[in-house]
């Protein structure tokens, strides 16, 4: 498959394509049969300017789909989350987008958009997860929450988390689990382990010094460490002062038994009926470790083969890549929906493409809906090349090739030309006891003749 904004760029592509390359834009891949299919959604930090907006102009069914989202969010925030959702870089309403209380709701807005849009093109996860926040879209989508009251939840998640004295400290750290629980252990009334997002990435939060003091151990190893750009530490003993009005938030909703399978942050397992349909589930989730990668190998183990992440960048794809190769799942593939430095539809479109050739099934004519585009015949046969014109003309008088002839490597027959007005073959070639001895084995009175199993 390949996807092109101009003749020239069409053209290039299936150049590379004939001639076995990669060019921008090329998906070449041949799957047999259906995978399991996996949708993850993004969480915290993956927000950024704008992300939507070039859905939003280009595909109906995720411009309605924000559009109620929005209207629920909107009744519950202080202000309209649009201009923030679809801001331009660098304007006081991007910035804005950065804040929990805006960009939590943001995301949920975003993903559940992105979930309806490529549903309506006849996608049908096997499993749903997510990240943090994430979690609460797939809880959505899977049927646990309906929309108002995954509004509200969303909603007075990012609002108490906000609210929250800030100070606290993120830090993502090149180590194991077990490499880092110890010394978390020391400090565990004030800093704890956020997350687990791969077999050598952790995430650790709490009060600023403590997490400091964890990261300067893995930094005097040689490890890589990096502090998140966050207003308050997630998933740490910080998050406490909150989690009594959050439940009682949760407390007031009417979740239901999932229709579709989600795993969960908190066990890296399918969530039980009970775990989703429970108030203490969802504020659990708010104050301990989410075991993303737990659940990236439960999945791979139970044979998903296509990781799909809807949110505005790539994150989640690549811990996915890290935790499958890890696991030695080299042939899974994880594809993130969108790209910040992509055009959203380009993005999009490559991606349905790859879906596609990996064995997910698409309905492409719901893709090309309000473009007016419309289907052109193709030959019904492979592209082919066929000379009927002599070749080396300027040969010897006794080379066969200068009458417009073709070898037919043959015993008896050595040369071979089609016929120009029928589908019928002219075979010819010449005999003789000096080219093959074994026809003087039959003779009658003295004179050699063609025998019969020649003729057969």
């Amino acid at each position: 498959a390949l996807t092109a904004a101009d003749r020239d760029t069409a053209l290039a592509a299936l150049t590379a394509l004939a001639a076995g390359e990669d060019a921008p834009g090329l998906t070449v891949r041949r799957t047999r049969g259906r995978p399991k299919l996996a949708v993850l959604f993004s969480g915290q930090g993956s927000q950024r300017p704008g992300m939507g907006r070039g859905l939003y102009t280009r595909f109906p069914v995720f411009a309605r789909a924000l559009d109620e989202v929005l209207g629920h969010l909107d009744t519950l925030l202080d202000r309209p989350l649009r201009p923030l959702l679809l801001a331009e870089e660098g304007t006081a309403e991007a910035a804005l987008l950065d804040r929990t209380g805006y960009a939590q709701p943001a995301l949920f807005a975003l993903e559940v958009a992105l979930y309806r849009l490529v549903e309506s093109w006849g996608l049908a996860p096997d499993h749903v997860t997510g990240h943090s926040v994430g979690e609460i879209t797939a809880a959505h989508v899977a049927g646990v929450f309906s929309l108002a009251d995954a509004c509200t939840l969303v909603a007075a998640r990012g609002r108490l988390m906000e609210a929250l004295p800030e100070g606290g400290a993120m830090v993502s750290v090149e180590a194991t689990e077990d490499e880092v629980a110890p010394l978390v252990a020391e400090h565990a009334d004030r800093v704890s382990i956020a997350a687990v997002n791969g077999p050598s990435a952790v995430v650790v939060a709490g009060a600023a010094d403590a997490v400091d003091t964890v990261a300067a151990h893995f930094t005097a190893l040689g490890r890589r460490t990096r502090r998140l750009r966050v207003s308050h530490a997630f998933h740490s003993p910080l998050m406490e002062p909150m989690l009594a009005e959050f439940r009682e938030t949760v407390a007031g909703l009417s979740p239901q038994a999932p229709a579709l399978p989600v795993v969960s942050n908190l066990t890296g397992a399918p969530a039980t009926v009970g775990q989703l349909t429970s108030a203490d589930y969802w504020t659990d989730h708010v104050r301990h470790p989410v075991r993303f990668a737990d659940g990236v190998s439960w999945l791979a183990g139970h044979g998903t083969g296509v990781f799909l992440e809807l949110g505005p960048d790539g994150t989640l794809s690549a811990l996915t890549r890290a935790c499958l190769d890890a696991a030695g799942h080299e042939d899974a593939v994880a594809l993130p929906a969108l790209r910040k430095d992509r055009p959203e539809s380009t993005a999009l479109t490559e991606t349905a493409a790859g879906l596609y050739l990996h064995g997910v099934p698409l309905r492409w004519e719901r893709w090309f809906d309000g473009t007016g585009a419309r289907r052109t015949d193709l030959p019904t046969y492979p592209f082919q090349r066929h000379r009927y014109w002599p070749k080396g003309v300027t040969g010897t008088a006794g080379d066969v090739r200068a009458a417009g002839l073709g070898a037919a490597r043959h015993p008896l027959l050595a040369a071979a030309v089609t016929l120009a007005n029928s589908d019928g073959l002219l075979l010819t070639g010449r005999l003789s006891v000096r080219t093959h001895p074994w026809l003087a084995d039959h003779a009658v009175r003295g004179t050699v003749l063609l025998p019969g199993t020649a003729f057969l």
